[in-house]
Protein backbone atom coordinates (compact mmCIF):
# COMPACT_ATOMS: atom_id res chain seq x y z
CA UNK A 1 0.00 0.00 0.00
CA UNK A 2 2.74 2.71 1.15
CA UNK A 3 4.60 1.70 -2.47
CA UNK A 4 1.43 2.54 -4.30
CA UNK A 5 0.90 5.85 -2.51
CA UNK A 6 4.51 6.92 -3.16
CA UNK A 7 4.28 6.14 -6.81
CA UNK A 8 1.08 7.84 -7.02
CA UNK A 9 2.99 10.78 -5.38
CA UNK A 10 6.12 10.48 -7.83
CA UNK A 11 3.64 11.31 -10.60
CA UNK A 12 2.07 14.48 -8.95
CA UNK A 13 5.73 16.52 -8.07
CA UNK A 14 7.32 18.58 -10.79
CA UNK A 15 10.36 17.14 -12.58
CA UNK A 16 12.34 20.76 -12.14
CA UNK A 17 12.42 22.68 -8.68
CA UNK A 18 14.50 25.78 -8.60
CA UNK A 19 16.16 25.30 -5.06
CA UNK A 20 15.86 28.26 -2.76
CA UNK A 21 15.98 28.42 0.56
CA UNK A 22 15.41 30.60 3.36
CA UNK A 23 15.76 33.87 3.63
CA UNK A 24 16.18 34.51 -0.51
CA UNK A 25 14.04 37.19 -2.06
CA UNK A 26 11.71 35.08 -4.71
CA UNK A 27 9.50 36.04 -7.18
CA UNK A 28 6.88 33.49 -7.05
CA UNK A 29 4.83 32.96 -11.05
CA UNK A 30 1.65 31.77 -10.05
CA UNK A 31 -1.33 30.82 -12.75
CA UNK A 32 -4.58 32.78 -11.79
CA UNK A 33 -7.68 31.59 -13.56
CA UNK A 34 -10.35 34.32 -14.12
CA UNK A 35 -13.56 32.79 -16.09
CA UNK A 36 -12.14 31.21 -18.88
CA UNK A 37 -8.90 33.05 -18.95
CA UNK A 38 -5.55 32.13 -17.31
CA UNK A 39 -2.68 34.59 -16.73
CA UNK A 40 0.39 35.10 -14.63
CA UNK A 41 0.35 37.35 -11.65
CA UNK A 42 3.84 37.50 -9.49
CA UNK A 43 3.76 37.87 -5.59
CA UNK A 44 7.39 38.92 -4.49
CA UNK A 45 9.44 39.12 -1.39
CA UNK A 46 11.40 37.14 1.15
CA UNK A 47 10.80 33.46 2.26
CA UNK A 48 10.45 32.96 5.61
CA UNK A 49 9.58 29.26 5.94
CA UNK A 50 9.58 26.27 4.33
CA UNK A 51 7.81 22.99 5.77
CA UNK A 52 6.51 19.75 4.66
CA UNK A 53 8.74 17.19 2.91
CA UNK A 54 7.90 15.69 -1.14
CA UNK A 55 4.53 16.37 -2.26
CA UNK A 56 3.37 18.46 0.53
CA UNK A 57 6.76 20.77 0.78
CA UNK A 58 5.39 24.16 1.22
CA UNK A 59 6.76 27.74 1.85
CA UNK A 60 5.93 31.05 3.07
CA UNK A 61 6.73 34.31 1.28
CA UNK A 62 6.47 37.64 2.76
CA UNK A 63 6.41 41.11 1.70
CA UNK A 64 5.01 44.85 2.12
CA UNK A 65 2.40 45.87 0.77
CA UNK A 66 1.44 49.58 0.57
CA UNK A 67 2.60 50.02 4.82
CA UNK A 68 0.89 46.82 5.30
CA UNK A 69 2.89 42.94 5.97
CA UNK A 70 1.35 40.26 3.40
CA UNK A 71 2.02 36.56 3.57
CA UNK A 72 1.34 34.06 1.23
CA UNK A 73 2.05 30.05 1.73
CA UNK A 74 2.71 28.28 -1.65
CA UNK A 75 3.00 24.67 -2.25
CA UNK A 76 6.02 23.67 -4.05
CA UNK A 77 4.45 21.29 -6.48
CA UNK A 78 1.38 22.71 -7.70
CA UNK A 79 0.29 23.25 -10.93
CA UNK A 80 -0.59 26.76 -10.04
CA UNK A 81 3.03 27.96 -9.53
CA UNK A 82 4.62 28.34 -12.85
CA UNK A 83 8.15 29.02 -11.71
CA UNK A 84 10.35 30.29 -8.48
CA UNK A 85 12.99 32.89 -9.81
CA UNK A 86 15.61 33.76 -6.92
CA UNK A 87 15.96 37.55 -6.66
CA UNK A 88 18.77 37.37 -4.31
CA UNK A 89 19.92 35.06 -2.06
CA UNK A 90 19.80 35.96 1.66
CA UNK A 91 22.16 34.62 4.96
CA UNK A 92 20.28 33.68 7.76
CA UNK A 93 20.24 31.44 10.76
CA UNK A 94 17.34 29.96 11.31
CA UNK A 95 14.98 28.21 9.74
CA UNK A 96 11.94 29.74 10.38
CA UNK A 97 12.16 34.04 10.32
CA UNK A 98 9.33 35.10 11.99
CA UNK A 99 10.52 37.89 14.04
CA UNK A 100 10.30 39.87 10.40
CA UNK A 101 6.33 40.49 11.49
CA UNK A 102 7.42 42.42 14.44
CA UNK A 103 9.18 45.20 12.10
CA UNK A 104 8.42 48.13 10.61
CA UNK A 105 9.26 49.48 7.83
CA UNK A 106 12.95 48.96 5.81
CA UNK A 107 14.02 46.68 8.66
CA UNK A 108 11.26 44.25 7.72
CA UNK A 109 12.78 43.39 5.09
CA UNK A 110 16.02 43.88 6.57
CA UNK A 111 18.24 39.98 5.21
CA UNK A 112 21.73 40.03 4.76
CA UNK A 113 22.63 39.24 1.74
CA UNK A 114 24.72 35.55 0.96
CA UNK A 115 28.45 36.48 -0.01
CA UNK A 116 29.22 35.72 -3.47
CA UNK A 117 32.42 33.54 -4.27
CA UNK A 118 34.37 34.86 -6.54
Amino acid sequence: MNQLIQKIQQEQMKKEVTSFHIGDSVKVHTIVKEGDKERVQIFSGIVIGRKGTHLNDMFTVRRISYGEGVERVFPVHSPRVAKIEVETAGSVRRAKLNYLRDRKGKQAMAVREKARKS
